[in-house]
């Protein structure tokens, strides 16, 4: 359970740093299509405009980075539990408790937290400031629900792959 604990650890400081680099650097514009719609359009202008810079494509070599290493969580979780003869239920436990412990952070710290309550996004994208979106909790819950069954989804097939990988039922 302890490295459950510290995989869901990780993958909430991965997310942080997904989000702060993404911020900071803006690799993609299809990144703002994450923001409410009133600061989408106040951001356009920007994105529009946004040239190929050293920036974006260091932003964009980062997040790659991040994602991987993100994945790359799940594959430790799936290893360790290899070594623990885990059974099926054991794995599909484990990659949901990553899974909706990360999805639990995301809602609860950044888009609450951060993006209604904090002015994080506005110290970056001054130009957003006074964006009613900014203070509409729950503008994205069908993008959040896509993903929270698509996390359920996955863990069902990365715990029936890493079970027939040991052989154990």
């Amino acid at each position: 359970m302890i490295v459950t604990i510290v995989l869901t650890l990780v993958g909430i400081v991965l997310l942080c740093l997904m989000i702060w680099s993404a911020t900071l650097t803006m690799p993609t514009k299809l990144l703002a299509k994450n923001f409410p719609q009133d600061v989408q359009e106040a951001l356009k202008p920007r994105m529009d405009s946004l040239p190929i810079s050293g920036k974006r494509v260091l932003g964009m070599i980062i997040l790659i980075v991040l994602i991987l290493a993100f994945c790359a969580i799940f594959v430790i979780g799936g290893i360790d539990g290899m070594n623990n003869n885990f059974t099926y239920l054991n794995y599909l436990f484990r990659f949901l408790i990553i899974s909706y412990g990360v999805k639990a952070f995301d809602i609860i710290c950044l888009d609450y937290i951060l993006l209604t309550k904090t002015h994080f996004f506005q110290h970056y994208f001054p130009e957003t400031e006074g964006c009613a979106g900014w203070k509409q909790f729950g503008y994205n819950r069908k993008q959040q629900l896509r993903q929270i069954i698509s996390m359920g989804i996955i863990s069902l097939l990365l715990a029936l792959v890493f079970s027939l990988i040991t052989g154990v039922k």
